[in-house]
């Protein structure tokens, strides 16, 4: 028979908790927090057998409804602090921010691309536009991308 790998969605709350231990292992090593898998199955209560058996079948899942993936793109004047408050603007939206791209500027200003994750708050992508436009320095603002 030839086997076809299939993926599939469950809800947590049905899985072994194996399966989610499994997961929290993967988190602690992605985020450097342990250096080992040995010590992040002992912190985490498992074995590194089933850590091994599981580690590349299972994956976290992110709620694309909740979490909206954006580039945007900016013309900047060349003055101190105008890509900061760009930054502080958008970590005050609850914005991750991916990637950031800067030219060097010409003519006084400066092109910039910004991809960031809007995890599930109020603003959205068009609000998040106007509060960046509306920010001193910027020269223009726009939306490239979005999910």
């Amino acid at each position: 028979m030839n086997e076809q790998r299939r993926l599939i969605v469950v809800d947590s709350s049905v899985l072994p908790e194996v399966i989610l231990k499994v997961l929290d292992v993967k988190k602690l090593l992605a985020s450097r927090e342990e250096k080992s898998s040995a010590s992040a199955c002992k912190r985490i209560g498992i074995s590194r057998s089933a850590y091994y058996k599981y580690r590349d079948s299972v994956f976290s899942y992110d709620d694309k409804m909740t979490k909206r993936i954006l580039t945007l793109s900016a013309l900047l004047r060349d003055e101190p602090g105008i890509l900061s408050s760009v930054l502080v603007t958008l970590h005050a939206c609850e914005a991750n921010i991916l990637t950031v791209n800067q030219n060097i500027p010409m003519d006084g200003v400066a092109a910039v691309t910004i991809s960031l994750r809007l995890s599930g708050g109020n603003e959205g992508a068009l609000q998040l536009r106007t509060r960046i436009a509306q920010l001193k320095g910027v020269v223009d603002v726009r939306l490239l991308s979005g999910e």
